[in-house]
C-alpha cells in the first residue's frame, strides 16, 4: 500500500460524491413533478488488488443510477386507473340517462301515461272530451318521440367520444413506440434513461385511463403493449387502433380493433370501455324498452279503439298500414310477408265480429270473421298457404251485405257502408284490426313514429261482448283500465308497470355505478399513495442524502490534503 493508493481511494470518493450530489439535486428539483420516479445512485466498494496482502480495497464506485420503482405496483396502478375511468364514465352516462328519463317529476313518462289514461276515464263527464283525449294523445306521442330523440342524441355523443378517444389512444401508442426506440438506443449496459422512462410511464398511465392494457418490458428496455392477448405495440412499431361498426341482427355494434389486421380487441375498461359498455348496455337497452313500450301502447290502444263505436256507428273507416300488392295475398303471419313480418306486434289466431245496421238503427247483419293464423295447412302440415291474408279479410268484408272493402292506391284497406247503412266492429280476439290499423287511434309502430292519426274520430262506446248491447262509455272505461292491465307483449306487465321497472332498473344501476366509481377512486388513490411511498421524492430524505454526500466529499478532500502533506514530508527527507 502507498500514499498514491490512498489518494486514488479518496479520488473515487470525490467522484462518487459528485454523482450522488447530482442525483440528489435531480430528485429535489422534481419533487413536485407529476409522474417523476425518484432516482438512486447504487454504490459499490471496489475490491482490492490481488497484490494487496490486506485486501483493503480501492475505494467506491457508482455502478448505476436507477429509478426506485416497484414494477408490480406500477402495473396495479395502471389497472386501477383503467377501472376508475371506466366506472366514472359509466356513472356519467347513467346520470345523463336519469336526467333524460326524469322519473319522479311531473315531466316523466309515468305521468304522461297516467294523464293519457285518466283522460279516457274522465271522458264521459266532459263536454270537450274528444279534444282532450286527442290533445293528451298527441302530448304523449310527442313526449315519447322526444325522449327517443334525446336517447339517440346521447348515443351519438357517445359515438363521437369513442371515436375521439380511440384516436387519442392511437396517438399515445405512437409516442410509446417512438420512446421505445429512443430508450433502446440510449441505454448502454446498466445505464437507465430515467427521464425517458418516466415520460413513457406517464403516457402508459394516460393510455390506461382510456383502455385496459397489459405491459411487458423486453430485455432491450422497450414496452410491448397488449390488449387481451393481442399485441398493439411491439418495440418501435405501433399496429394502430381503429373503430369498426358492424350491423348484426339489425343492431349496430361498435368495436375497437387493430388497424393492421382488423383483430377485434376486448376493451372492457378505461373510459373507452366504459363508453362501449354504456352504449351497448344502458343506452341501447333503454331505447329497446322505449320502443317496446311505444309498440305495445300503439297495439293495445288500437285493439280497443278498433272495436269502439259511437252512437251513430261508422259509415267509413280506413286502415293506416300500407300493404303492397305482393304482400296482400300472403298470410299475415307468413315470414315472407315483408310488410307484416317487420312489425313489432301482429295478429294471432282468433276472430272479430262485424255488425251492419240500417238507417232505422236495426241490425241487418252480423258476421264473425275468423282469422286463421295457426301456421298449418288444411292437411295439418306446417305452412302458411291456408292462413288468413289481407286479401282474405277484404273479401270476407265484401261478402257482408251493405259493406264495400278495397285497397286504396297507397295500399290501405278502406271499408265503406252502402247509403243508409252503418257498421261497427266488436269482439276482436285476433288483433287483426289493430294490426292493419282499422279504426285505430294511433299510427306508427315504435317510439320514433308514434302519433295520433290525422283523420281520427274518437270512439268512446262499444258493443258489450256476448250481448251486443251498446255501452256509451264502454271503450272509454276500458281504455282507463288499460294502464294497469297485464299485456302479453310486455311479459305479463302493464304499460305503467313495465316502464316503472325500467326506470327503477336505471336508478339501481346508477346507484351501483356511483358506489363502484367511489370504490375504484379509493383503490386508485391508495395505489397512488403506495407508489409515492416507493417512488416519490421525500425532501427530508434527500436533505439527509445531501448532507451525507457533502460530508463524504469533505472527508475525501481532507484525505487528499493529508496524503499530500505526508508525501511532502517524505520528499523533504530525501
Amino acid at each position: 500500500m502507498s500514499l498514491t493508493s490512498s489518494m486514488q481511494i479518496a479520488r473515487s470518493a470525490l467522484i462518487t460524491s459528485q454523482i450522488g450530489l447530482q442525483v440528489t439535486s435531480q430528485n429535489m428539483a422534481n419533487a413536485a413533478t407529476p409522474g417523476y420516479t425518484r432516482q438512486i445512485a447504487m454504490l459499490q466498494a471496489i475490491r482490492g488488488r490481488a497484490s494487496d496482502p490486506f485486501h483493503i480495497g480501492q475505494g467506491v464506485a457508482v455502478t448505476q443510477v436507477r429509478r426506485q420503482i416497484d414494477e408490480a405496483l406500477q402495473r396495479r396502478l395502471w389497472n386501477g386507473n383503467s377501472d376508475e375511468f371506466a366506472s366514472a364514465q359509466e356513472l356519467n352516462v347513467l346520470s345523463q340517462l336519469e336526467t333524460i328519463l326524469n322519473e319522479g317529476t311531473e315531466f316523466d313518462m309515468s305521468t304522461q301515461l297516467s294523464s293519457f289514461f285518466n283522460t279516457w276515464t274522465e271522458a264521459t263527464t266532459l263536454l270537450d272530451s274528444e279534444s282532450n283525449i286527442i290533445n293528451q294523445g298527441e302530448s304523449l306521442s310527442a313526449f315519447i318521440r322526444n325522449m327517443r330523440t334525446d336517447l339517440v342524441d346521447q348515443r351519438a355523443q357517445l359515438e363521437e367520444q369513442i371515436d375521439s378517444q380511440v384516436l387519442t389512444a392511437d396517438a399515445l401508442l405512437d409516442e410509446i413506440a417512438s420512446i421505445n426506440q429512443v430508450i433502446v438506443e440510449s441505454e448502454v449496459g446498466e445505464a437507465q434513461a430515467g427521464s425517458l422512462r418516466d415520460r413513457r410511464d406517464q403516457i402508459v398511465t394516460e393510455l390506461a385511463q382510456l383502455m385496459d392494457i397489459s405491459v411487458v418490458e423486453t430485455n432491450a428496455g422497450g414496452y410491448d403493449i397488449y390488449s387481451g392477448s393481442s399485441a398493439i405495440v411491439q418495440g418501435s412499431r405501433n399496429r394502430g387502433l381503429e373503430i369498426s361498426r358492424v350491423t348484426e341482427n339489425d343492431t349496430l355494434t361498435v368495436r375497437v380493433q387493430i388497424a393492421a389486421d382488423s383483430t377485434p380487441l376486448p376493451v372492457q375498461s378505461g373510459s373507452i370501455g366504459g363508453l362501449l359498455n354504456s352504449r351497448d348496455g344502458a343506452i341501447d337497452a333503454t331505447l329497446e324498452k322505449l320502443d317496446t313500450l311505444a309498440s305495445q301502447l300503439i297495439f293495445e290502444v288500437n285493439k280497443l279503439h278498433s272495436t269502439g263505436i259511437n252512437e251513430d256507428w261508422l259509415t267509413s273507416s280506413s286502415a293506416t298500414l300500407q300493404i303492397p300488392t305482393s304482400d296482400r295475398t300472403l298470410a299475415l303471419n307468413d315470414p315472407n310477408n315483408s310488410t307484416l313480418a317487420n312489425l313489432p306486434f301482429g295478429a294471432t289466431n282468433g276472430s272479430f265480429t262485424v255488425s251492419v245496421r240500417n238507417s232505422e238503427g236495426i241490425v241487418t247483419s252480423t258476421r264473425q270473421i275468423d282469422i286463421d293464423l295457426d301456421g298449418l295447412t288444411n292437411a295439418g302440415l306446417p305452412g302458411f298457404g291456408d292462413d288468413t291474408s289481407a286479401d282474405d279479410i277484404m273479401n270476407e268484408l265484401n261478402a257482408i251485405p251493405g259493406l264495400n272493402a278495397s285497397f286504396d292506391p297507397s295500399g290501405r284497406l278502406v271499408i265503406d257502408s252502402d247509403p243508409g247503412f252503418s257498421f261497427g266492429f266488436s269482439d276482436d280476439s285476433s288483433g287483426a284490426l289493430a294490426t292493419l290499423g282499422v279504426n285505430s287511434f294511433f299510427e306508427g309502430t315504435k317510439a320514433s313514429d308514434i302519433s295520433v292519426r290525422d283523420d281520427l274520430t274518437v270512439m268512446l262506446g262499444r258493443m258489450e261482448e256476448g250481448t251486443g248491447k251498446f255501452i256509451a262509455n264502454g271503450t272509454a272505461l276500458a281504455m282507463g283500465n288499460l294502464a294497469t292491465k297485464a299485456s302479453d307483449g310486455l311479459g305479463g306487465l302493464s304499460l305503467t308497470k313495465f316502464w316503472a321497472n325500467q326506470s327503477q332498473e336505471i336508478a339501481v344501476k346508477t346507484s351501483a355505478a356511483r358506489t363502484d366509481a367511489n370504490a375504484a377512486r379509493l383503490v386508485r388513490e391508495s395505489l397512488d399513495g403506495q407508489r409515492a411511498a416507493v417512488s416519490g421524492v421525500s425532501i427530508d430524505e434527500e436533505s439527509i442524502n445531501l448532507i451525507e454526500y457533502q460530508r463524504q466529499f469533505q472527508a475525501a478532500a481532507q484525505v487528499v490534503t493529508t496524503a499530500q502533506q505526508m508525501f511532502d514530508t517524505i520528499l523533504s527527507l530525501v
